[in-house]
């Protein structure tokens, strides 16, 4: 991650800060300054060297720490740290210290702490940039100047709502990827006897994809803010019904969401959910989607084995406002009355050879209800 990516306010001791005939501070950077103090716990005051020292640690492994967290590179004489910066880096140390973390898991933990929080503030700022310009009919570089003066009133509201919402998916991870794995597991043993590519791979899951048709020809025909919405109303839609069908949507890219589910059952319920949703939405396309019950790898928030595989490559098969399973999923979804199981003609797919795509369809049933 480089500098520009950090979106760090200015500093207000630097070189044009101050006006130039009277050497004061401009309003907009006292507010700055302001709001970087809170933001940081206080001034800075520390060198990275000093810092380091402070929390008992070489500098190498200081600077481990902070490149994990997303940090850019700082020189020996930069002011840039401040004792909350020291706490923090004592707190990770201590955990390494006592034997409860080894480096390299805390080095891991800390990534993902940082790779998370630098996507949820960049998302952030500018939703809150995006609803300035249209309530208060400012330009957009208006109201990124603005930001400074609203944010204050907002950061112990979003801070309380991080935490709250971090320790309610702490809990419902634990019981997703630690309470509830074996059965998971167990029912992986019956739904794909004799499937031995993902045999050693931790966790069972319904693994899906779910791709909008016809996105490339779209976005070369709109404007920033226009594609900024469509992408918007895909996401926002497609993780409602992942969250609603009790799913986790894993990560968006562009056009396609890639989501898990625990159970075959979950996983096509959302599946025909997302299907039905984009048919029926008046302003996005329809949706190809794929669902494909295995086990995965689960590392970096992502996931990985010839599952994911499967499911993308099956996604491509898909007609629009369709979605297809392989033939081992639905032989675990065969006795469900909620789901209507079409086989189509065998097909050969590159890294799987010949594969049998079932068509899924609605049986019984209402579905997932949205609110």
């Amino acid at each position: 991650m480089n500098d520009e990516d950090q979106h760090q306010l200015p500093d207000p001791a630097a070189p044009g800060s101050a006006h130039p005939a009277t050497g004061t501070l401009s309003a907009e950077r006292v507010a700055a300054k302001a709001l970087e103090t809170r933001l940081l716990g206080g001034e800075r005051k520390l060198r990275r060297r000093e810092v380091a020292a402070g929390a008992g640690l070489s500098l190498l492994s200081a600077r481990k720490l902070w490149r994990a967290l997303g940090f850019p590179n700082f020189g020996d004489e930069d002011v840039a740290f401040t004792e909350r910066d020291q706490a923090a880096l004592s707190t990770v140390v201590d955990l390494v210290r006592t034997g409860v973390l080894t480096e390299e898991a805390a080095i891991s933990v800390t990534r993902a702490i940082g790779q998370m929080t630098d996507r949820m503030v960049v998302w952030q700022i500018e939703a809150l940039v995006e609803d300035m310009v249209h309530e208060q009919g400012v330009t957009d570089a208006v109201a990124r100047k603005r930001l400074v003066n609203e944010l204050p009133m907002l950061v112990d509201a979003l801070e309380e709502m991080l935490v709250y919402s971090w320790r309610r998916q702490l809990n419902a991870g634990v019981q997703r990827l630690g309470v509830r794995a074996e059965a998971g597991l167990q029912a992986s043993e019956e739904g794909r006897e004799g499937d031995e590519d993902d045999a050693p791979l931790p966790l069972a899951r319904a693994v899906g994809f779910a791709d909008l048709v016809s996105y490339t020809s779209l976005s070369r025909r709109m404007n920033e803010k226009t594609l900024a919405r469509l992408v918007q109303r895909f996401e926002n839609k497609c993780a409602e019904i992942i969250s609603v069908g009790g799913g986790r949507l894993v990560k968006t890219v562009g056009d396609e969401v890639l989501y898990v589910a625990e159970t075959p059952a979950a996983g096509a319920e959302i599946s025909l959910a997302l299907a039905q949703a984009f048919t029926e939405d008046e302003i996005l396309p329809e949706a190809r989607v794929a669902m494909v019950w295995g086990r995965i790898l689960s590392r970096l928030g992502d996931i990985y084995g010839p599952t994911v595989n499967l499911a993308a490559r099956l996604t491509s098969l898909a007609d629009p406002g369709t979605v297809l399973i392989d033939s081992m999923t639905a032989s675990a979804l065969d006795q469900d009355e909620r789901f209507i199981l079409l086989p189509q003609p065998s097909e050969n797919v590159r890294g799987f050879g010949e594969i049998h795509p079932v068509l899924l369809k609605r049986g019984q049933g209402k579905g997932l209800v949205l609110d």
